[in-house]
C-alpha cells in the first residue's frame, strides 16, 4: 500500500510570494495515498533534506513527492535524500511549482494556487504507480582523447596525462599549438606567446602518457560514455618522422614555393614544409596538391597537358633519407574512456564588408596577419610592412567589431579579444616605430579581465593612441593611402584619415568543421556553430553526451587565461570520470517488449543517441533492442513507436495515464 510524504517549499518569497501554501497544504491532505504533508522554507537546505529524511522513518513512508523548483535542479539532491533513509530514490517526484506555476502566473495569484494544487494531484497520482529502478554498473577504458591542440587542448592533455591517465592528442594540422602559435605577444602583460606556449608543446610530445596524432582528424565515434569507439585519419605525411633530423635542406632546396597559409598568405613557403621554427613534431610534411614530384605522377596516370617536371629534389638531398613516397593515409581505431574537445576557432573573413575593401586594397589586412608581420620568425622578420609597396606605414586606423556585434553577418556576439588585440598592437607598433601614430574606431571598449581596463589605457597615455567611437561607412584609395571616412560620435562630427594600413580586428568564429565534427560527436550546438554545454552555469565544460567534455573556444569566444582554465577544468571532469572502477548507468531508460515489436525500427531512426540496436531472436525475428549504456530516456522512440512495444522506465505508459486521469477525479 501506498504512503506517500508531501513536501511543499517556500523557495524564500519565489513560491510563497505567489502561492498561497497553507491552502495547498490544506489541499494536498485530502489526496489518496497521503499520509503526510510538510511546508519548509527551502526545502533543498540541510535542515529540508534532514526533515525529509526523518519523515520518511518516522512516518514509515515508501513514496515521496517534492513540490518545489524544476527537477533540473534539484532532482538530485532530493534523490540523495531519499536514499539516505533507505528508500528507493526512484520512488520520487518533483512536481514544478515554481518555473512552472509562481514565475509564470505571479499576477495571478489565485489562479497560479490551484495550479499547484493540481501539478502536485498528477505528482502523487504518479509516484503511487512508481516501481523501484535500480542502476547497473559498466566497465571502462581508462584512456582519454583529446581533439584540438591549441593551448586549450595541450592544457587538457597534460592535466590528464599527470594523472597518470594514457592520453591521445589530435590534431588535424601538421603541429601542435593553434591560434596561439601565431601570435607574437600576449595582452596584457605583452609576454612573447611563444616563449610561454613552447615548453608546454614541448612538455606535451615528451611527456611518457601522450601520444601526439598530428595531421590527424577524428572521423567517427561510436560507443558511449567510458567506451568510446574512434575512428581516426592518420594523413600521410611522406617523410617518416623516425629518420628526420629537421636539418631544414629539403624545404630550403624545394623550388615550389606557395603561399604559407600559417602567415596569414603573407609568406610564401615550400611544398615540402615545417610551419614554423618551433613547431613540434619538428617534421616537416609534403603538400601534396603542390609538390612537383605528386603531380608527374598524377600526370603519368593521365597523360593531359603539360608534362610537369619529376623533381624529387628533397628526396635525393635528404641526408638521412627520410621522404618516403609509399606512405599512405591509415585510418586507426582507439577506444577512450572520455574525450575533450578543444577545436578552438578562426578568424571571421571580412572579405563580405566590401565597404572596407579587404581582398581588393592589400593594404587593409587583418588583426591575426598583424601579429604575423609583428612576429620575428613571420613572413616580414618582424618588420610591420605595407603589403602593397613593403614601406613603413606611419598612420595606422584600427576598425573594431568586423564579423562582431553585427546582425547582418549573422554574428551579434561579441568576440571578446578584439579590444584588447588592438590595444596591443597600437602599443606594438609604437614600440617599434615611435612616429606611428595608432587610430582606433570602436563601438564600446570591453576590457573585463584582470589588468585589461589599466592596459587599455596604456595604449591611450603611453602609445598616445586615439580612440574614435564610431563606424566606418567607407575606404577608398587616393594617391598612395587608404582614405578611411567614419564617424566620432562622441564630438559629433565626421572624420577623415589618410592612412597608410587598415587593420581589421576580425571577430572569432567556431573552427572550419565544427559542425560537422560535434554531429560526428552527437553533441549539440547553437546556432553560430559553437558546442553547447550541458548547462551554461553548472556544467560548463560537459555537454548533453557524457563522457564528452568542452575546452575553449569551441564553447565560445576566449582569451588565452579563459582557454586554459576552461583547458583544465575539462581535465578534471574526464580525470574524474576516469578515477572510478566502472560506471553507474542510470535506469530510467527505455526498454523494448520483443513480443509486440512489428521490426519497423522507426525507434532507430528517430534515436539522436544512436541507442537503438537490432538482435535477431531464435524464431528468426530481427527486433529492436535497447542500448542502455547510450539511452538518455528521451522518449522519441516511445512516441515513435506504432505498436506501443517501447516504455520510458520511470515514465511507463500506466504511469502518465495515471497522471492525466487524476486530473478528472
Amino acid at each position: 500500500m501506498a504512503r506517500i510524504g508531501v513536501f511543499v517549499c517556500h523557495c524564500g518569497t519565489n513560491i510563497a510570494g505567489v502561492v498561497n501554501i497553507q491552502k495547498v497544504v490544506e489541499a494536498v491532505q485530502l489526496l489518496p495515498g497521503v499520509v503526510y504533508v510538510a511546508d519548509e522554507r527551502y526545502t533543498c537546505s540541510d535542515v529540508g533534506q534532514t526533515s525529509i529524511t526523518q519523515a520518511i522513518k518516522e512516518h514509515q513512508l515508501n513514496r515521496l513527492v517534492v513540490a518545489a523548483c524544476s527537477p533540473r535542479m534539484h532532482e538530485a539532491t532530493f534523490r540523495q535524500a531519499v536514499a539516505r533513509a533507505g528508500l528507493n530514490p526512484y520512488l520520487l517526484e518533483i512536481a514544478n511549482i515554481r518555473e512552472q506555476c509562481s514565475w509564470v502566473h505571479s499576477k495571478e495569484k489565485e489562479e497560479a494556487t490551484e495550479k499547484a494544487i493540481e501539478l502536485i494531484k498528477m505528482a502523487v497520482a504518479k509516484v503511487s504507480r512508481d516501481e523501484p529502478l535500480f542502476p547497473r554498473k559498466v566497465g571502462l577504458t581508462k584512456r582519454a582523447l583529446v581533439i584540438g591542440g591549441g593551448i586549450a587542448g595541450i592544457q587538457a592533455a597534460l592535466d590528464i596525462a599527470s594523472a597518470g591517465i594514457e592520453t591521445v592528442l589530435v590534431e588535424r594540422e601538421p603541429t601542435i599549438g593553434g591560434r596561439m602559435a601565431q601570435l607574437d605577444k600576449t595582452f596584457p602583460t605583452l609576454d612573447c606567446s611563444s616563449c610561454i606556449l613552447t615548453p608546454k608543446m614541448v612538455e606535451a610530445s615528451h611527456h611518457p602518457n601522450i601520444r601526439l596524432m598530428t595531421y590527424s582528424e577524428v572521423k567517427a565515434v561510436r560507443g558511449f560514455v567510458g567506451n568510446f569507439e574512434v575512428d581516426i585519419l592518420k594523413r600521410a605525411r611522406k617523410v617518416d618522422e623516425s629518420k628526420c633530423t629537421s636539418c631544414g635542406i629539403c624545404w630550403q632546396k624545394c623550388p615550389e614555393k606557395v603561399p604559407a597559409e600559417f602567415d596569414r598568405e603573407l609568406g610564401k613557403r615550400s611544398a615540402i614544409y615545417l610551419s614554423f621554427p618551433q613547431a613540434v613534431p619538428n617534421k616537416p610534411v609534403i603538400d601534396l596538391p603542390h609538390c612537383r614530384y605528386i603531380k608527374f605522377q598524377e600526370w603519368q596516370k593521365n597523360p593531359q597537358g603539360k608534362k610537369p617536371m619529376e623533381c624529387r629534389i628533397c628526396e635525393k638531398l635528404c641526408p638521412p633519407q627520410a621522404v618516403d613516397w609509399s606512405q599512405q593515409d591509415e585510418m586507426v581505431t582507439e577506444k577512450f574512456g572520455a574525450i575533450v574537445v578543444a577545436t578552438g576557432f578562426q578568424t571571421f573573413d571580412p572579405t563580405g564588408y566590401g565597404e572596407y575593401g579587404y581582398g581588393r586594397y592589400p593594404d587593409v589586412i587583418t588583426g591575426l596577419e598583424m601579429e604575423r608581420m609583428l612576429s620575428a620568425s613571420g613572413p616580414t622578420g618582424g618588420e610591420v610592412r605595407r603589403p602593397s609597396d613593403g614601406e613603413h606605414p606611419k598612420t595606422v586606423v584600427f576598425i573594431s567589431c568586423v564579423g562582431s556585434r553585427d546582425e547582418k553577418v549573422g554574428r551579434p556576439y561579441c568576440s571578446k579579444i578584439c579590444c584588447m588585440y588592438m590595444a596591443k598592437q597600437s602599443i606594438m607598433l609604437k614600440e617599434h616605430d615611435p612616429e606611428i601614430q595608432s587610430y582606433i574606431f570602436y563601438i564600446d571598449i570591453r576590457a573585463a579581465g584582470k589588468g585589461y581596463e589599466e592596459f587599455s589605457r596604456r595604449a591611450q597615455e603611453e602609445a598616445g593612441t586615439l580612440y574614435l567611437r564610431g563606424r566606418i561607412s567607407q575606404i577608398y584609395r587616393q594617391g598612395g593611402k587608404l582614405m578611411v571616412m567614419g564617424e566620432d560620435s562622441l564630438i559629433g562630427r565626421q572624420v577623415e584619415i589618410a592612412a597608410d594600413l587598415v587593420v581589421l580586428a576580425a571577430g572569432v568564429e567556431p573552427a572550419t568543421g565544427a559542425k560537422e565534427l560535434a554531429q560526428t560527436l552527437h553533441i549539440s550546438y547553437d546556432q553560430y556553430g559553437f558546442m553547447n554545454e550541458a548547462h551554461p552555469k553548472l556544467k560548463p565544460v560537459e555537454t548533453n553526451t557524457d563522457g564528452i567534455y568542452l575546452a575553449g573556444a569551441c564553447v565560445s569566444p576566449k582569451d588565452i587565461p579563459d582557454a586554459v582554465a576552461n583547458g583544465g577544468a575539462a581535465a578534471a571532469k574526464a580525470m574524474g570520470l576516469l578515477s572510478q572502477e566502472s560506471l553507474v548507468t542510470d535506469p530510467m531508460v527505455a526498454s523494448v517488449d520483443p513480443m509486440k515489436c512489428i521490426s519497423c525500427f522507426m525507434c532507430q531512426e528517430v534515436c539522436p543517441f544512436h541507442a537503438v540496436d537490432k538482435q535477431k531472436l531464435r524464431d528468426g525475428r530481427e527486433v529492436a533492442v535497447i542500448n542502455e549504456s547510450l539511452c538518455k530516456g528521451c522518449g522519441l522512440c516511445v512516441a515513435s513507436c506504432r505498436p506501443g512495444a517501447i516504455n520510458l522506465r520511470g515514465f511507463t505508459n500506466q504511469q502518465l495515464l495515471e497522471e492525466v486521469t487524476s486530473l478528472w477525479r
